[in-house]
This record gives structure tokens, sequence and C-alpha cells, in this order.
């Protein structure tokens, strides 16, 4: 089997990937990004293994081989699944290898905008502290978890565990299912109204659709409480960026923190670039997945798909 992998550097280069090279004939590249370079590097694979590389007639068409495509993630937005389905291309991805680590960046992110842990840490580093007489400073307030409502959009592996975690922390905790198809029972389903103004954190989880894509703009942002922490963890577009920094600027919400954009990296038009207050803003690189445990399970479970496929067991088909 020719094996491509077309961005090995999505999964970090302190990740080995060799041991694909057990599976067939390798070709390995750090990235690829255009349509062009994709075409001319797997007009010759069977198999393909890829990350936001996009999968579409223009880039596939001349690759008369592929059989396999092999997701170094568990998303698939990159691949067009109908054209591939048509071509007999099976379509795979990895699923739960990064479940703990988005629930735990989730909690910490809350965490630290809760307890305003920013400001906290520059108002030692600064000298301010060592120039006091007290033994405590508590000038800007904060806030127990305990007692408090835990909102989750998306009651999937994901949902689930940071609901768990939140418990932990004496949240009672509420969630709202934007498909309309959650089978969850073990906490209590509310209307998306309710939800919003019931929330004091509100954690995003769900999968980007017509249905959540701007879930979270101004008009809702605008029924949440003003002490109230959003968490998106899920897609960039679920929450409307120019709305959220609107939100932030007028006290509609206290605080936001963000592992995901509607375009990454940031840009410059992105306005949420130019608020620079991390005591009420905190936006990390799209990293909450990447974990070096959640990344060796990310490309361990990418080998056993294509072993699994070699041997007539396809494993994690998306599109069978």
């Amino acid at each position: 089997m020719k094996i491509v992998i077309l961005e090995r550097n999505s999964v970090g280069l302190d990740i080995d990937v060799e041991r694909i090279r057990e599976l067939g004939e390798v070709d390995i590249y750090p990235n690829t990004v255009t349509l062009e370079e994709v075409a001319e590097r797997v007009k010759d694979a069977d198999i393909v293994v890829s990350n936001k590389a996009l999968m579409r007639e223009e880039s596939l068409k001349d690759a008369k081989n592929l059989k396999l495509i092999c997701e170094f993630a568990t998303g698939y937005d990159n691949v067009d699944i109908e054209y591939c389905k048509n071509r007999g291309i099976l379509v795979c991805n990895v699923r739960n290898y990064s479940t703990a680590m988005v629930a735990q960046h989730s909690i910490a992110m809350a965490l630290f905008l809760i307890e305003k842990l920013h400001y906290y840490d520059e108002y030692v580093k600064s000298g301010a502290y060592m120039a006091q007489s007290r033994f405590s400073h508590f000038d800007e307030s904060f806030w127990e978890l305990d007692g408090k409502i835990c909102g989750i959009v998306g009651m999937g592996n994901i949902g689930r565990s940071v609901a768990k975690i939140a418990e932990s922390f004496g949240c009672r905790v509420i969630f709202y299912s934007a498909s309309g198809n959650s089978t969850c029972t073990d906490y209590e389903r509310v209307d998306f109204d309710t939800l919003l103004e019931q929330s004091d954190v509100l954690s995003l989880h769900c999968p980007l659709s017509d249905r959540t894509r701007n879930l979270i703009d101004l008009a809702a942002m605008k029924k949440m409480k003003k002490s109230a922490v959003l968490i998106n963890v899920a897609r960039g577009p679920v929450v409307n960026s120019g709305d959220l920094y609107t939100a932030l600027t007028e006290g509609e919400i206290a605080a936001a923190g963000l592992d995901v954009l509607e375009k990454e990296p940031i840009t410059a038009e992105n306005p949420l670039s130019r608020f620079t207050d991390s005591r009420r803003l905190i936006i990390t690189p799209h990293m909450a997945w990447a974990s070096l445990e959640a990344r060796e399970r990310c490309v361990d479970g990418v080998y056993r798909n294509i072993k699994n496929f070699i041997e007539g067991t396809p494993s994690n088909v998306v599109n069978g």
C-alpha cells in the first residue's frame, strides 16, 4: 500500500509517526495547504492521512488508486463525504482521543476567568503586593463554582465529561440539545432561552451545523447573566466574534474563554484581537485537544484504522 501523510506536523514533532511505515510505503509531508499540493501528492496514493488539507473532487480526481482517507482528528469537515462515498473511498476518523483534555481545558479556562487569576498573578509580579502592608489582597471580586449552574450545549462525550467535573465542584448541570436528538437523561434538559438565562458558566461542546452556526450571537448574550462566563471549545463559528466583542465591551457578560475561532489563526480583522484584557477574555490557539497523551492516542488510532482496513475490517468509518 502507498500511504501519504499530508500534514505530519499537525500532531506535533514530539510525537512519533514512524510506526505507520510498518503498514506500507509511506511518504510524509510536514504540511500541505493548497488543492494543487494535495492533488500532486496523493495522485499515486492508496491511503491518505489528512487533517485540514481539503479532500475535494478537485484535489482527488486524479488519485485513481485512492481507497481510504484517515483523519488525524475526530472532525472531518475538510472531506467531501458525498464525493468520497460515490468514489468508494472510505473515510475514517479517530474518536474520543482528546475527550479528557478538552474537558480539562474547558474547566481550566473557566477557573482562570472566575478567579481573576491573571489579575492576581500580575498584582504580585508588578511589586504591588510587596509594597502593601496587609497580608491579603482581593480587590477584584471572584466567586465559587459550588452552588452555581453550569449550562452545556452538546451533551456528547466531552459535554458529559465537563458536566461530571462541574458536578464535582458542586455545580448543578443543565443542558440544551441543539439537534434535539440527545438521549441524555443524567442531567436536566432545558430550552435554549432557559439555558442562557440560568447559566453561570455556559460551555459549548456541539458540532458545527446550520443550527449551531452563530448560535451565540448578541441577542443570545443579552439573555445571559451579566456575571456569566462563556466557554467555547466546540467550533469557532458557533460564537459570533463581532457580537462577543460587543457583549464584552458593553458588559453583557462577564468573561469568555475561547480555544476556537471563526478563522484560524486569528486575523487582524477579528475584533477580539483588539480585546487585550485577560481578566475578561482568554484565547488559546486551538490547543485544547493537544495534550501529549491525546496526540499519542490520535496517531495510534490512525495506525489502527489503516491496519484494520488492510486486514479487511475497516474501523471508525464515517461514510460507510
